[in-house]
């Protein structure tokens, strides 16, 4: 079987701009920052986000990397609004394209299926049928009712965060929920998995926790803390002061250069030199 251990620098190498890059995670939660951080880093641009999505949007629509956003919500849970993708909302910055909650996952799950669209009956006589108007409805050859077609969600690339794997892309989540994560590989003409830890495959045990196979799976990154400032529970919770600073810093330009200039304008492992640097000042002021 094939090792298909890479780093992050060589998964953005296989990105190209203006593709549908899918995030997996859930608002502020196992997100795969790392990966998130190293598109900042390139000159990929003019991307389609397709997420329930928290600070890797806000993250991504920061730097200008982001033309289309497809989403069901984006939060930092703890605060409400992620405060980048409210500022691009209202400066019209994006193209925006809303779904329900369980449109979202029908149009990823449409996408896994390699079908164009599956029908139900959410979002019939709501708005999201008025302000999305990708958004159509078909008739039963059954009985004729009439029912939404959500469209296929079809993703040039995955990135997920998982708590194991092993060298080969098998991965697996220790969580409490596994979010839509394997949904997003299937959906994906390519998926990418960072992980807090690589084991031996025996150790992915019991089989049936294995939430993505390695025949999903075209690339495996090495990534502690891959995940942070999201949570990544049972490994570590959210970073809720850093959250907070970070929301903190997106209020005015000045300080969210001065945020930049302190965590972003470096690689990962200048990142995480950085988080712990602040840890170390934190304990010391108590």
């Amino acid at each position: 079987m094939t090792d298909k251990r890479m780093t992050a620098e060589q998964v953005v190498s296989e990105l190209r701009s203006g593709m549908t890059i899918g995030i997996g995670g859930w608002g502020s939660r196992r997100k795969p920052m790392s990966l998130v951080r190293a598109i900042l880093r390139s000159d990929l641009d003019d991307l389609t986000i397709v997420s329930y999505g928290g600070p890797d949007v806000g993250l991504l629509l920061a730097a200008g990397k982001v033309r289309r956003l497809v989403y069901g919500f984006v939060s930092l849970d703890s605060i409400p609004l992620e405060p980048h993708f409210r500022a691009a909302r209202q400066a019209g910055a994006i193209e925006a394209v809303e779904y329900d909650e369980g449109m979202l996952y029908l149009g990823l799950y449409a996408a896994a299926c390699r079908l164009p669209f599956l029908p139900t009956r959410v979002g019939l006589g709501s708005d999201v049928l008025r302000i999305n108007p990708l958004l159509r409805t078909v008739r039963s050859p059954y009985d004729d009712e009439e029912l939404v077609a959500v469209p296929a969600l079809r993703l040039d690339a995955a990135l997920v965060h998982l708590h194991r794997a092993d060298v080969h892309g098998n991965a697996l989540c220790l969580g409490p929920d596994p979010y839509f994560d394997d949904l997003y590989c299937a959906a994906a003409d390519r998926a990418y998995v960072s992980c807090e830890r690589i084991v031996p495959t025996e150790e992915l045990a019991p089989a049936a926790s294995v939430l993505i196979r390695r025949h999903q799976v075209r690339g495996v990154v090495p990534a502690a803390h891959g995940a942070h400032f999201t949570s990544c529970e049972p490994d570590y919770p959210r970073d809720e002061q850093f959250q907070r600073e970070y929301a903190a810093a997106a209020a005015t330009p000045e300080r969210w250069v001065d945020f930049h200039r302190r965590y972003l304008d470096t690689d990962e492992a200048g990142y995480q030199r950085a988080v712990a640097d602040r840890d170390q000042q934190l304990e010391v002021a108590r």
